[in-house]
């Protein structure tokens, strides 16, 4: 079999592999909406920290609350937080970077220093400063890591716009007496619609990693909805006890993120010219 072959082979795995899990935890979500094994936020004293069962097939936590329940709680809250925080970041990133790049003069250096000032600051230290403002809830963590991930997809579309603008379609854009609004919308964000997608699987892992992390430090959606990291927070004291407390939330946030990134190598593989090459 030749290096071409077992490259496609290899590239078509990951995106089917990706695109199982992913299709699971967006049908967990999913169905996370309308229907749960037992009510998510129903205290069950008598039934606290039994492990799994027949009637709890993972297991009751320290309010004897059922884990299934809330982890498929959890995945619509997580879920949605990762995909409307993407959609923000992308959305502003992207015309920011086609205007910065597109026009250039003094705008694109007015834009790029706000822009390289952001992305001085770690993602997750930036997110936190933005919470202190906003303050704990979910509409404040997808403002917060909206505004902390959005400088690299300004860099990232800046980057290719600069690289899209020089070529000859858009000068005969230009010559044929198009505005400008007119030759960005129709020949520049177009042309940029493959590398965004890439970027935003790639983003959609990092602010699911990054909720986690803020809901584990308290900082994420206020108790007592469930989110996968304020599950591992929770089930830490018990760890020793009650080891499916905090193996079975991990094990949620370390499929999906294998999932998102075994799509997102499939999707470069499959839209980017060098990779095909």
């Amino acid at each position: 079999m030749s290096a071409r072959a077992i490259g496609f082979s290899f590239a078509q795995a990951n995106g089917i592999i990706g695109g199982v899990i992913m299709v699971v935890v967006v049908a967990a979500a999913l169905i996370g909406m309308m229907w749960t094994p037992y009510d998510p936020l129903r205290l069950d004293i008598m039934a606290r920290l039994q492990g799994p069962s027949a009637a709890h097939w993972l297991g009751t936590d320290e309010f004897g609350r059922d884990v299934l329940s809330r982890l498929m709680s959890g995945a619509r809250t997580s879920s949605w937080i990762s995909l409307s925080t993407v959609l923000f970041a992308t959305i502003g990133g992207t015309a920011i970077g086609v205007i910065a790049g597109f026009l250039r003069g003094w705008a694109d250096r007015l834009m790029m220093v706000a822009n390289d000032a952001l992305l001085a600051f770690p993602g997750l230290l930036l997110a936190l400063g933005i919470m202190a403002v906003f303050g704990a809830s979910r509409n404040g963590i997808i403002i917060a890591l909206g505004l902390a991930y959005m400088p690299t997809v300004v860099r990232v579309v800046r980057g290719v716009v600069l690289s899209i603008r020089e070529l000859e379609y858009v000068e005969a854009s230009r010559v044929m007496g198009n505005s400008e609004f007119v030759t960005m919308a129709r020949h520049i964000v177009p042309n940029c619609i493959a590398p965004i997608t890439v970027l935003a699987t790639s983003l959609f892992g990092w602010v699911l990693l990054a909720e986690s992390a803020l809901s584990f430090l308290g900082l994420g959606v206020p108790p007592p909805a469930a989110t996968w990291g304020n599950m591992l927070a929770t089930g830490r004291p018990y760890i020793g006890q009650a080891p499916w407390l905090v193996i079975f939330p991990g094990l949620c946030i370390s499929v999906t993120l294998l999932g998102i990134n075994l799509l997102g190598d499939a999707l470069r593989d499959r839209l980017d010219p060098r990779m095909r090459r």
